[in-house]
C-alpha cells in the first residue's frame, strides 16, 4: 500500500476568523438595514463549515455502482446522468452533427474593458461557416466568468496526482457547501463537451499562455482523461482507496476520445506558436482527432502595434479572417467523416506503453 502524505494543510477557520472572512462579502453598506439576518445566515455557515457538510443532500448510489449503499450527491449525480443522456444523444447516428465553439478571451464588453474581444468576433465567423456547412453549434463563451454574476470555475484541486482514481468523472470536489465553493460552471461545461461531435478553440495569448479562464477550464477537464466514473469505488474522497485501486491496474479511460478539433490562437508579439502546440497536443493527448493542416491556426495581429487599433487591424485583415472560416471548414469535413466512419485517429487501437 502507498503512503499518503500529510502536513500540508492549514488548520480550519476559528469562530472569529470565519465571521470576519464570511461578511467581507457584504461590506456594501446596502447591506446595513439586514444585518441581523446576516448574522443568522453566518451561524449557519459556521455549523456546515465546522461539520463539513460538504454534500448535505445525497441518494443511496444504487446496483449500477461499486458500493449501491454509498451515500452520493445528488448533485453530481445529476450532472454525471446528464452526460450519460449526452453521450447517447452524439452516438446516435441520426442526431445533427454539433460542434463546440469555446471563446477562451476573458475580454468582453460587459465588464471592465467596455468592448468586445476579438476572438469573439472570430466566432462568429467560425459559426456562421459551420452553420452553411449544415453543423449545428454551440457557444462557450468563458469570458462570462469576468461578467456573469457569481459564476465560477473552480480550480482543479490536484486528486490525480494522488491516485487517477481519486479524480471522478465528471468531477465530483465541487460543489463543496461547507467551504462555499459552489455555483461551479464545470457542470455544464462538461455536458457542452460530450454533446459535441467537434470542437473549435478560439483564444488569444495571454502573456505566452492560455487566458485564466481557458486554462481553468483546461486542468478541470483532466478527469476526462483517466477520470473514475464510480466514486463509490474510492468512498468518495479516499485517498487509501484510490492508491490501491491504481496500484492494481488502472485503464485510464480517455471520455472525449474520438472527437474532431479545430484551433484559432491569435496574438500581437509573442507565443501564439508555443499556445497552438500546447492546446493541440493536449487535445491529442486527450484521444480528440485532429482535422488537417488548416484546423490549427496560430497568427499575429497587428504585430507591435497599438491594442487601441486592434479591431480595424483585425477589419483590414481579410486573408486572417478567411483563414478563421477555413478552421471551421476543415472541421466541419473531419466531424462529417468520422461519423460516416472515414477518418480515425491511425493509432487508435495501439495499446500505449505508458498509458498514464
Amino acid at each position: 500500500m502507498a503512503d499518503v502524505r500529510k502536513g500540508q494543510a492549514p488548520a480550519p477557520l476559528g469562530r472569529e476568523e470565519f465571521r470576519l472572512q464570511f461578511m467581507r462579502s457584504f461590506f456594501d453598506p446596502a447591506f446595513e438595514p439586514v444585518k441581523a439576518a446576516l448574522a443568522q445566515v453566518e451561524e449557519v455557515a459556521w455549523r456546515n463549515y465546522d461539520a463539513g457538510r460538504k454534500a448535505p443532500v445525497t441518494q443511496k448510489a444504487g446496483p449500477e455502482f461499486a458500493d449501491p449503499d454509498y451515500d452520493l450527491s445528488v448533485e453530481w449525480k445529476a450532472t454525471r446522468d446528464r452526460l450519460l443522456a449526452a453521450q447517447r444523444r452524439q452516438q446516435d447516428p441520426r442526431t445533427p452533427s454539433r460542434v463546440l465553439l469555446i471563446i477562451g478571451a476573458a475580454r468582453n464588453d460587459g465588464t471592465c474593458p467596455g468592448e468586445v474581444s476579438k476572438t469573439w468576433r472570430m466566432s462568429l465567423w467560425a459559426q456562421q461557416t459551420l452553420t452553411e456547412a449544415g453543423i449545428e453549434t454551440d457557444v462557450l463563451d468563458l469570458s462570462l466568468l469576468t461578467s456573469a454574476y457569481d459564476l465560477h470555475i473552480h480550480p482543479c484541486k490536484g486528486c490525480v496526482s494522488t491516485a487517477m482514481p481519486l479524480c471522478h468523472w465528471p468531477c465530483s470536489c465541487y460543489p463543496n457547501h461547507a467551504e462555499r465553493q459552489t455555483n461551479d460552471w464545470m457542470a455544464e461545461i462538461y455536458e457542452k463537451w460530450v454533446s459535441a461531435h467537434g470542437v473549435i478553440i478560439l483564444t488569444p495569448v495571454y502573456w505566452y499562455q492560455a487566458p485564466s479562464p481557458l486554462k481553468l477550464m483546461i486542468d478541470r477537464l483532466v478527469c476526462a482523461d483517466g477520470g473514475n466514473p464510480d466514486p463509490t469505488s474510492t468512498h468518495g474522497k479516499k485517498p487509501e482507496e484510490a492508491k490501491a485501486l491504481e496500484l492494481a491496474g488502472w485503464d485510464y479511460p480517455k471520455h472525449l476520445a474520438g472527437r474532431a478539433y479545430g484551433l484559432v490562437v491569435h496574438g500581437d508579439v509573442a507565443g501564439a506558436e508555443s499556445l497552438r502546440r500546447n492546446l493541440a497536443d493536449w487535445l491529442n493527448w486527450m484521444g480528440l482527432v485532429d482535422a488537417g493542416q488548416q484546423s490549427a491556426l496560430d497568427r499575429y495581429l497587428g504585430y507591435y502595434e497599438s491594442y487601441a487599433d486592434s479591431h480595424a487591424v483585425l477589419d483590414k485583415d481579410e486573408a486572417f479572417q478567411q483563414e478563421v472560416r477555413n478552421v471551421a471548414r476543415a472541421l466541419a469535413v473531419a466531424v462529417r467523416q468520422l461519423r460516416d466512419g472515414h477518418l480515425a485517429k491511425p493509432d487508435a487501437a495501439i495499446k500505449p506503453a505508458r498509458p498514464k
